[in-house]
């Protein structure tokens, strides 16, 4: 199937709200995103190298709280389309991610002067889509949820570190996982900074 996805076929829930099952079937077996388990800002140092995969896995269940609806914090959220699981948008507060904090990327910090550790900006910072469910639309959807999750939690603001696109030029998903500047766009975000040829900062503000 290649028709976009419709709001009405899509439910989105906070992680703890879905089975390990699910956000496992999401990741799949193969590919970045399935040897990662959304550790990369996590890990400090380098991720291949400091951590194995069964402890990426295990913290990705601990940070996730899977099959825990009470639990008291989530790491991101899962998408089901038609009631089967088919994405996913890490989203936390950014001190939650150790490299965008403390790190020197000059995707994130390049031309921006602000407080680090602000517990009020929260950040999202990976999208995935299953296979199957794929050029249909459905980070739109993510990122739509993604702002109001954040919202209803407090957030003071939320930002993204989007990728450019160009109209002909094929972007791999291992590249997109930080989802495309026009996703953010429709979803209220704005440019904050244009660090890179290729990578913009994007966020919405939430105000008082």
């Amino acid at each position: 199937m290649t028709e976009p996805i419709r709001a009405e076929q899509v439910t989105v829930v906070p992680a703890n709200e879905a089975s390990w099952t699910d956000l496992s079937a999401v990741f799949g077996t193969a590919g970045d995103a399935a040897r990662c388990r959304c550790q990369w800002f996590k890990v400090e140092g380098w991720m291949w190298r400091d951590s194995t995969f069964d402890q990426r896995v295990e913290r990705q269940r601990a940070q996730t709280g899977c099959d825990e609806p009470d639990a008291g914090h989530t790491s991101g959220l899962v998408a089901y389309v038609d009631g089967e699981p088919a994405g996913w948008a890490a989203v936390e507060p950014r001190v939650a991610y150790p490299k965008l904090t403390r790190g020197r990327s000059r995707v994130t910090w390049g031309g921006r002067d602000e407080d680090r550790d602000d517990p009020g900006v929260w950040a999202v910072t990976c999208m995935i889509v299953r296979h199957g469910y794929r050029g249909r639309g459905l980070t739109y959807h993510l990122a739509a949820a993604a702002v109001g999750h954040a919202r209803d939690r407090g957030a003071r603001a939320l930002e993204a570190y989007a990728m450019l696109t160009e109209p002909g030029k094929e972007i791999t998903w291992g590249e997109l996982y930080v989802g495309a500047r026009q996703v953010y766009e429709a979803s209220g975000f704005t440019e904050v900074s244009h660090p890179t040829k290729r990578r913009v900062v994007m966020r919405v503000e939430f105000g008082a």
